[in-house]
This record gives C-alpha cells, sequence and structure tokens, in this order.
C-alpha cells in the first residue's frame, strides 16, 4: 500500500514532528441526513451476558433500521450471519477483545476463524503494554499480522486504540502505527476502558491518519447530538449500542 512507511525509525521520526505540528485537518464530513446515518453505525452488543436472544434483538433492529453492522464477540458471529442473511447489513467480530493482550499468531488466528464464520470487518485491540513500553516493533507487527490476515480475506481492520489510557504521544503513535501495518480504520475505545470517544481524540486521529483511511468513534455515543459531534470531528463510522435511539432522535430533528 502506498501509504505504508518504511521502519519504526521512520514512524517515530513522523511522531516527533507531528507533536509539534499536525498535519492540516481535512476537509470536514458531511453530517449525513437521519436516512442515511445507519449506514454509518455498527451496532454493538459486546456485553459479557448477552445471550442469542439478545442478539436475536439486534439483529432484528439492524435489518429494521439497516446499521452498517452489527459488531458482536466471537462466539455470535455464525449466528449474526444466518440472522442477517440478504440483508446487507455485515457482521463485525472483535478480536482480543477488551485487552489486546494477545499474541500477534493468537489475533491473526482469531481473526481468521471469524471471517470463516462470516465476519467481513474485525474490530482488534491494539497491544496498549506494548505500546506504553516502547516496544515498536511488537506493536507494528501486531496489527501487521491481523490486517493481512483480515485482506487475505476480504475483510477489513479497524484497530481499536483505548484511547483513554494513552498520552497525546501514543494516541499518534498509534495511529501512525496503525497506517503503517495497512488497518483501514482507526477506533477509539472499546466501551469498557476508563472512557470512551471524545471529540478531541477524533479530531486528532482524523489529522494524523488523513482521509485516506478511517475514523471509528465508539464507546458513550448515546443521542444524535453525540453522533453529530463525532462526525464533525472526523469520525465516518460510530459504534454505539444505542443506534436504535440515535437514528429515531435525528429523525425527529428534521
Amino acid at each position: 500500500m502506498e501509504h505504508l512507511l518504511k521502519s519504526v525509525e521512520e514512524i517515530l521520526a513522523l511522531a516527533d514532528s507531528y507533536e509539534q505540528e499536525l498535519p492540516p485537518a481535512p476537509p470536514a464530513l458531511p453530517i449525513p441526513l437521519a436516512e442515511e446515518l445507519a449506514s454509518w453505525i455498527d451496532h454493538t452488543l459486546l456485553k459479557p451476558e448477552a445471550t442469542a436472544e439478545d442478539i436475536k434483538r439486534l439483529c432484528a433492529e439492524a435489518r429494521q433500521y439497516r446499521f452498517a453492522t452489527v459488531c458482536v464477540n466471537p462466539v455470535y458471529v455464525s449466528l449474526a450471519r444466518s440472522l442477517l442473511e440478504g440483508s446487507g447489513v455485515g457482521v463485525c467480530a472483535v478480536v482480543a477483545f477488551p485487552l489486546g493482550a494477545t499474541l500477534p499468531e493468537d489475533k491473526a488466528y482469531e481473526t481468521q476463524r471469524v471471517i470463516r464464520n462470516g465476519a467481513m470487518e474485525v474490530d482488534m485491540v491494539m497491544n496498549i503494554g506494548a505500546l506504553k513500553g516502547q516496544a515498536y516493533g511488537l506493536v507494528l507487527n501486531d496489527i501487521l499480522f491481523v490486517a493481512q490476515e483480515a485482506h487475505e480475506h476480504g475483510a477489513k481492520l479497524k484497530v481499536i486504540l483505548e484511547t483513554a489510557l494513552l498520552s497525546r504521544r501514543e494516541k499518534i503513535l498509534a495511529c501512525l502505527f496503525a497506517r503503517a501495518a495497512g488497518a483501514d480504520f482507526v477506533k477509539t475505545s472499546t466501551g469498557f476502558g476508563p472512557g470512551g470517544a471524545t471529540v478531541e481524540d477524533v479530531a486528532l486521529m482524523r489529522r494524523v491518519v488523513g482521509e485516506t483511511m478511517g475514523v471509528k468513534a465508539s464507546g458513550g455515543i448515546r443521542s444524535w447530538k453525540d453522533a453529530r459531534a463525532m462526525i464533525a470531528a472526523g469520525a465516518n463510522r460510530l459504534g454505539a449500542s444505542a443506534g436504535v435511539t440515535i437514528l429515531r432522535e435525528a429523525m425527529s430533528n428534521e
């Protein structure tokens, strides 16, 4: 890919530069109309206590409102795929969720399995401890293993940064490593960390990755006001368990 950087050293040098001055903000994305908004949302249910009946309700809502995907834990990928067949709604699976602290080859294998079971998008938690411990080669290879596996099977990869745990420099580095490894999106949060998406983090991520990558805001997005703010900051995908509420609010405000 033409945007790939050549080395860890080059990424670190670019992060130094970005700490001093970020690239200009790309042109703002148009705020979608209410009838278009569903295609920006991953309708999400990742609670550990979620049952098959809960997933059935999630998928029924996704069919009704035509969300971009349903985002579920790996155990429910096959069920979601069968329930959504022919609907145009995709299945997104999380990998190494919610801690990210598994081996790169295990993340790649989990990616292979969820794609085989029907996932078309993978949301992977990066190795946060490796980033904070400056084990940068591991950070890069961790994402690269999963990106190669996903793309080989025609799936997209989103890298979850868990921004509430990171310093500004670490957020910049995480975005640069995800871009270097060929990920399709960077994503703010798992929803299980100490904080969720913020306008400031989304704007920073968009400026670092530019226009060619996606930015997914997730964690704490519960209203049309929240969604609109994240899109204005640069998000082109939203992860939310409150997708139906957000759509209804958007429709009532038009």
